[in-house]
């Protein structure tokens, strides 16, 4: 059963969305996409290629190549131009990649979702707040209804007392040239 509005300035249309966040309830069910093993290791490569350990333990793989090719303290297996050296960091970066843009696809995909969520909770928190401007307006017009009620309560009394003062002061007056002609 859905509650009908007082005197608002909330649409219907935005309080019936008002009811539909209000039973959703998106500030308890932030949305959680599943994982599947695909994305939970294209996340872990990410992470792990995009991390200053994965550069200098890489940097230092690449120094050692390159001193020990050229001091020949072991055969040369790769010589000067590092032919070997650049064909595995070329396979290296053709497969990292892709796996690195699965990982910011999906990370695209969750933020578009956490947007919507943020987008959810706002609106409701926006508009719950309107109802209450709208129920504090409601309760100072019956505020100000019952204390121009009781204004006039007061000015009838006050009227009332101000017509007996007059009454008595023209008594008071009578008795007085009444008790002077005496």
């Amino acid at each position: 059963m859905q509650k009908k509005p007082l005197r608002t300035r909330v649409s219907t249309e935005e309080y019936r969305l008002l009811q539909r966040l209000r039973e959703h309830k998106p500030a308890q069910n932030p949305p959680k996409p599943p994982a599947t093993l695909g994305d939970r290791f294209s996340d872990i490569v990410a992470d792990t290629v995009g991390s200053w350990r994965f550069i200098l333990i890489q940097s230092a793989l690449l120094i050692l190549w390159i001193i020990l090719n050229v001091t020949a303290y072991i055969k040369h297996w790769d010589s000067y131009p590092f032919i070997l050296l650049n064909l595995m960091l070329s396979f290296q970066a053709a497969y990292t990649a892709p796996i690195i843009m699965m990982s910011q696809n999906r990370q695209a995909t969750i933020d578009r979702q956490d947007a919507k969520y943020d987008y959810e909770v706002n609106k409701k928190a926006e508009l719950e707040i309107e109802l209450l401007h709208d129920k504090m307006n409601l309760l100072r017009e019956d505020e100000i209804v019952e204390i121009m009620r009781l204004l006039k309560a007061h000015q009838e009394q006050l009227q009332l007392i101000e017509g007996k003062l007059s009454e008595i002061s023209a008594q008071i007056i009578d008795n007085s040239y009444h008790l002077l002609s005496i």
